[in-house]
């Protein structure tokens, strides 16, 4: 059982994932950050406040607390577009510029030229 162990562990998958887990965590201190100290301080020069979660409406006495909705939204949005444009546009540019040029194909002969080639071939065979 041990030795099932061992092996399980030190397969590569596992060890893969695991410091897929530990980066990941990492990476997303690092969008966190972002996120907080770079642009919701752009949202609130834009807008004039960072938190929107104050803004409320009554109806028959229940509270809608859409400020905490607008605040959720606005997060995610900062994240996505802070992985988008940090992340995955600078991966696809280095992935387009690593992709060797399409090979140009070769046109195949048309069927009339292969006809006359093994007609030649024949010929010459005889």
């Amino acid at each position: 059982m041990v030795k099932e162990f061992r092996e399980f562990i030190l397969r590569g998958n596992v060890i893969d994932l695991a410091v897929a887990v530990v980066i990941g965590a990492a990476f997303g201190a690092v969008v966190a950050s972002l996120v907080e100290n770079l642009l919701t301080p752009l949202v609130a020069a834009i807008f004039g406040e960072p938190d929107f979660s104050a803004l409320t409406f009554t109806i028959n006495e229940s509270v809608f607390g859409y400020g905490a909705f607008i605040n959720a939204l606005l997060a995610f949005l900062m994240v996505a577009a802070a992985i988008f444009f940090v992340v995955v546009r600078p991966v696809n540019a280095a992935r387009a510029r690593r992709q060797a040029a399409p090979e140009e194909e070769i046109p195949a002969p048309e069927d009339i030229e292969l006809l006359r080639e093994i007609r030649d071939l024949l010929k010459q065979q005889s």
